[in-house]
């Protein structure tokens, strides 16, 4: 993570001892954008493995369930209601879109057959493409194609100090996964086996899925969305680490951040001066990853 931070801090388009001076460009941009890639891998890994255990089912993350599609869809209304809103409403705006269009998918979720672990995820993957297209053509009408763009994006270049603030929030956010992580957990068990160990099935669900969407809203409104980060990382933690949420909490936060950051260093680094958004970096990479994931033969947890 050190080395990650440092070489991420040292490239750029602007050489460091050049003409500009090299305080301000690390305090100003180098050092922000940093932070926003942590920040945003962190939380992004940490609401696919929220969503994987609403739902029992280690294939989806918060891109495969419509989340960030519809916090698109919040954050085009606001702009279309209030253009002049302040940046704060714009993401409330868009956690609350985001928690009713994930609350229809887990509706529509309970009408899919679990037979298949493949089925869910597919489904997944039509309804945010039908809310992806709506975005669009909202956007379109709207002349906004441009925010939409931006929004899909997932890339940090435009991170400067006073414009990724918000993701800071992925800090107490994450906290407070740490601290009801059992509950979280009972619920990957599903709803009659989490009732009937006393668990308020509903209301812990509802809990995490609103801490999901705050995540979710947060990133997109700050950098745009990055695919794959909430399938690949939780999954690879646990079959490193076994499914001890509280234990693993961590090393998921850890790893998300570290993966997103290197994708941001690679994207400066293969067509150098220009860059490749580290959203298109990761979905390469977490394509692959993907696959290895469902063709890999499971590895036994470790007590």
């Amino acid at each position: 993570m050190l080395v990650l931070v440092l070489t991420s801090l040292g490239i750029g388009a602007a050489r460091l001892g050049g003409d500009l001076d090299t305080g301000m460009l690390i305090a100003v941009s180098r050092l922000p954008r940093t932070l926003a890639a942590l920040l945003a891998g962190a939380g992004l890994a940490l609401a696919g493995v929220v969503v994987q255990l609403s739902v029992q089912n280690r294939l989806v993350e918060p891109g495969l369930v419509g989340t960030p599609e519809a916090a698109m869809l919040g954050l085009l209304g606001v702009t279309l209601v209030a253009p002049g809103a302040a940046l704060l409403v714009k993401m409330s705006a868009a956690s609350l879109a985001a928690l009713v269009g994930t609350l229809l998918f887990l509706a529509l979720a309970s009408r899919v057959p679990r037979r298949d672990p493949v089925l869910l995820p597919l489904v997944g993957l039509i309804y945010a493409g039908i809310l992806g297209a709506v975005a669009l053509w909202l956007a379109w009408q709207a002349d906004l194609m441009q925010y939409l763009g931006a929004w899909t994006a997932g890339e940090f270049s435009g991170v400067l100090r006073g414009r990724y603030e918000l993701l800071w929030i992925v800090a107490p956010v994450a906290l407070l996964l740490y601290f009801v992580a059992d509950r979280i957990t009972m619920l990957g068990l599903g709803e009659d086996a989490a009732r009937s160990l006393g668990l308020d099935y509903r209301q812990v669900l509802l809990g995490g899925l609103v801490l999901v969407a705050v995540i979710t809203a947060a990133v997109v409104t700050t950098v745009g969305a990055v695919p794959f980060v909430g399938l690949v990382v939780p999954n690879i933690v646990a079959r490193w680490r076994g499914d001890d949420l509280r234990r693993n909490l961590p090393l998921i936060a850890w790893t998300g951040a570290a993966t997103v950051l290197a994708c941001d260093i690679l994207g400066r680094v293969v067509r150098y001066p220009y860059e490749i958004p580290a959203g298109t970096i990761f979905a390469v990479l977490g394509s692959g990853l993907f696959l290895w994931l469902l063709h890999a033969a499971p590895r036994t947890a470790r007590g």
